[in-house]
């Protein structure tokens, strides 16, 4: 019955994402910009634990299995994301403070206690609509630009 409901879900995943808006970090305007673009995500979220606990996270904190946090490719490090589970409508607010998922098909990995919350930890892999809260003060979600080029060992000489 779970692999019923499970396949369903992903078909109408795939439905969904043909007309969804999705979330393109190229595309979407800083805070306070004028007309916002789209941030929102649909597709699927994976969990991760114990074989990583305690190693270090992109931003450099150690990972904690039982925190709710996130990895995710584009997002800047600090913002959260309100992440629901498609199949059970559960959701759960995350910071993201790591980089991944390494699976292609996948838009986003959370931690364990995450994944409890939001009722897939025995499925492991589930649809979800991922949904930007807020960002960090300092960060958008546009790419910051490249440091300034270093001339005779000064940056700005």
């Amino acid at each position: 019955m779970r692999k019923l409901v499970i396949g369903c879900a992903a078909g109408a995943l795939i439905a969904l994402s043909a007309s969804s808006m999705a979330l393109s970090p190229a595309s979407v305007a800083a805070p306070g910009a004028a007309s916002p673009q789209p941030t929102t995500q649909v597709g699927l979220a994976s969990w991760y634990g114990e074989h990583h606990q305690g190693r270090p996270t992109a931003n450099g904190e150690l990972f904690d299995m039982n925190g709710l946090t996130a990895a995710h490719r584009d997002l800047p490090m600090g913002a959260r994301v309100k992440v629901t589970n498609l199949v059970n409508k559960r959701s759960v607010t995350l910071r993201v403070n790591d980089r991944g998922p390494g699976i292609k098909s996948r838009i986003i990995d959370v931690a364990m206690a995450a994944a409890k919350s939001l009722g897939f930890l025995r499925a492991g892999v589930v649809p979800v609509q991922v949904e930007v809260v807020s960002l960090p003060r300092s960060a958008s979600l546009l790419r910051p630009p490249a440091p300034p080029a270093l001339v005779s060992g000064h940056p700005h000489n």
